[in-house]
């Protein structure tokens, strides 16, 4: 029996393949979970099983967008710490952090999964690494929200073993043994990774940063992800107060110590990444490592501007992230697009330092090849994954724009009037398909006065 079709046509199309090809009207076919065809013009005559048809006249089409970094729990502790660069605020919110549970946890990834979907990603990302005792089954609890969203997964088992007695920052009772964490992580992976070609749920490795864990974690971590095959992540070279730590604590720079632990490779990536000179660039290329630009949360903490342009010139696989919602506070990775290209711009490359077709890219085949995933999502392909976006851009904040994939990048946040996760609908009309976004509202509010509550966080 053949796969049901849907047909989308009279759109603007902006592939994302190897060349940047692009359709002022064409058409894609879906069959089932997979692309069968794109190009100019209306659909074939003749398509059998078609169940749907979409005359989108006025859309541009694009791969859906894909996260490479966030942090869900902190759904539910926006807006503290509004003042703060990254070790203060972490100082500030590691002891709020340590009273999560599962209940908050399931809540928070609900929030933080609603609003991704909502800006256009079709593949999400979560670095979880707070795990209190007794705190239930928290990496659990956000798969189980985004299997109900509908989105495809990318969750890592992140870890801390290194506390405040051992010169680290997190407090001593945030913080995880060595082995527990090591067991813990290749449960998760042993639990829930799936390997195949149109995986919704993938499984990585990422003890939390180098201020935060021990050596050893670091290395048996990587030795651990590549006995499993599976992929590597934490946080690199974020902040000035970080370079400084690594000098301090270890004689040398994040990349160098990183790269003395195992964590450079193509099956590595790497948060940030804002404070990187030509020798860790050049490493990062030449080693395939990946970074996941977070603009907006670096802006937020203060943290610095991302030397993204030179990364790109030097091969280096680069992605978008929205990072925690507690440093970003919209949740949105849509509006990435625009502000990677406007804080790139402020550096040294100024106006060649990003285009709007470069911007798109980060957040869509950019992310895919960080994830490894690039042969499976990142682009609008025969072949590939029915992960879809479907922007409107005939409305007065864009009609006015010629370009559509300027008026996608620069212009207000455009309307999504479909997403499509392999072939599946879960956001139309503007509003998410598997789950009441009012009750996320509610659900997340009660946790989050739950918790400061908890906690004992002022207001």
């Amino acid at each position: 029996m053949a796969a049901p079709r849907i047909v989308i046509e009279n759109c603007a199309i902006a592939t994302v393949d190897a060349t940047d090809t692009e359709y002022a009207s064409g058409h894609v076919v879906i069959a089932g979970n997979r692309i069968e065809s794109v190009g100019a013009g209306p659909a074939p005559a003749g398509l059998t099983d078609v169940v749907r048809r979409i005359d989108a006249a006025g859309h541009l089409l694009t791969p859906g967008l894909v996260n490479t970094h966030h942090h869900f729990y902190q759904w539910i502790t926006r807006g503290l710490a509004q003042d703060c660069n990254l070790f203060d605020w972490l100082v500030t919110l590691y002891p709020v952090w340590a009273r999560i549970d599962e209940e908050m946890v399931y809540a928070a990834a609900q929030g933080s999964l609603a609003a991704l979907a909502l800006s256009g990603v079709t593949t999400a990302m979560d670095h979880h690494y707070v795990f209190p005792r007794g705190c239930g089954d928290l990496l659990g609890a956000e798969i189980r929200a985004a299997a109900e969203m509908g989105v495809r997964f990318s969750p890592t088992r992140g870890s801390m073993d290194r506390g405040e007695s051992d010169g680290g920052l997190p407090p001593d009772f945030a913080v995880e043994s060595t082995e527990d964490a090591l067991a813990a992580t290749e449960e998760a992976v042993d639990r829930w990774h799936d390997p195949s070609f149109d995986s919704m749920l993938r499984i990585g490795v990422a003890p939390c940063s180098p201020f935060s864990v021990t050596t050893d974690l670091l290395r048996e971590a990587a030795v651990l992800a590549r006995r499993k095959g599976v992929r590597l992540h934490t946080h690199g070279s974020e902040t000035v107060e970080e370079e400084k730590f690594c000098h301090e604590l270890f004689g040398m720079g994040p990349t160098d110590y990183l790269e003395s632990t195992g964590w450079l490779g193509p099956d590595v990536w790497m948060a940030h990444c804002v404070h990187m000179n030509d020798s860790d660039i050049t490493k990062f290329g030449e080693t395939g490592t990946g970074v996941a630009h977070c603009p907006s949360s670096n802006a937020r903490l203060a943290a610095g501007i991302a030397r993204v342009p030179d990364m790109i010139a030097a091969g280096v696989p680069v992605g978008l992230g929205v990072d925690g919602t507690a440093s970003n506070e919209s949740g949105e990775l849509g509006t990435e697009l625009r502000n990677a290209l406007l804080i790139n711009r402020l550096g040294p490359h100024r106006q060649h330092a990003l285009d709007v077709r470069g911007a798109l890219r980060l957040g869509t085949m950019g992310g895919a090849r960080v994830l490894g995933r690039d042969r499976e999502i990142g682009s609008v392909e025969p072949g590939k994954l029915a992960d879809l976006a479907l922007w409107k851009v005939d409305g007065f904040l864009h009609s006015s724009i010629a370009d559509p994939v300027a008026a996608l990048v620069l212009g207000a946040a455009a309307p999504l009037t479909l997403l499509l996760v392999n072939g599946e609908p879960v956001v139309e009309g503007g509003h998410l398909v598997n789950v009441d976004e009012d009750a996320v509202a509610r659900t997340t509010r009660v946790q989050a006065r739950r918790l400061a509550r908890i906690a004992g966080v002022a207001g």
